[in-house]
């Protein structure tokens, strides 16, 4: 047993002893354009509790965080305390199992043509008073 570890005290299983790739299964990171930052995954509404007890910890932890509503890749990662990397790792996988549902992230929007908004201003200024 390492040193100053308690009978009854919970090893933490994203601690230094293991190591990122053991968490992935060696997983290589999918493309870049998968799992944004801002990509929106939530638990799939079937099959969900069912493979979720096979899965590892950290990926069990990433199916409770999206089991009631969406969270944004970034979020996920941050609420786990593990790499955006691993994450988009383990998400893929979560995919792959179709145990989670992704959406990709909303387009900015372009940007607005200056004139066309005051020339509706002014109209609307004229039509109404203002």
């Amino acid at each position: 047993m390492p040193e100053g570890f308690e009978q009854g005290e919970e090893l933490e299983l994203t601690s230094p002893l293991v190591p990122l790739f053991v968490i992935t299964n060696g997983r290589a990171l999918p493309p870049d354009h998968e799992y944004e930052h801002t990509t929106l995954v939530t638990a799939a509404a079937e099959n969900g509790q069912i493979a979720a007890r096979t899965l590892s910890p950290e990926a069990g932890q990433v199916m409770d965080l999206v089991a009631n509503g969406f969270l944004s890749v970034a979020e996920v990662a941050g609420h786990t305390h593990l790499p955006l990397g691993i994450v988009r790792i383990l998400l893929a996988q979560l995919e792959e199992d179709s145990l989670i549902l992704a959406r990709t992230p909303i387009p900015r929007a372009e940007r607005v043509d200056r004139e066309l908004v005051s020339a509706v201003l002014e109209g609307l200024k004229n039509r109404f008073g203002a």
